[in-house]
């Protein structure tokens, strides 16, 4: 072989190892690196996820103004049935308010 030749196919032979190698830190073998992070998954110091923790509270949440809200409809039907058909009382109006005001939070915890 001339030497125009060897020096030829030397440098195909380099040329296709250096690109072979490119290739193959482009793209890392699966399994061997850590998935990417998550940028809304935050941990909490204990490791627990804050986002599960939040969803905790806010189940909690809902439960308690939802007993509350039990409450506040007996009483409203308690205090309905004692009045008097024509007049309406502005405590029954209250107890609506908050009856409503309860219904908004709760609704808007549980659309996060």
């Amino acid at each position: 072989m001339s030497e125009i030749t060897r020096r030829s196919v030397a440098g195909i032979v380099a040329a296709l190892g250096v690109r072979h190698m490119a290739a193959q830190t482009a793209t890392p073998p699966s399994g061997s690196t850590p998935p990417p992070e998550d940028p809304t998954d935050v941990r909490l110091p204990n490791g627990k996820r804050q986002r599960d923790e939040i969803l905790k509270a806010d189940y909690k949440q809902n439960l308690k103004d939802a007993r509350q809200l039990m409450e506040l409809s007996r009483s409203f039907e308690l205090d309905l049935e004692r009045s008097d058909g024509f007049v309406l009382s502005l405590g029954l109006l209250k107890k609506l308010d908050d009856i409503e005001k309860l219904t908004k939070r709760i609704r808007g915890r549980m659309r996060r």
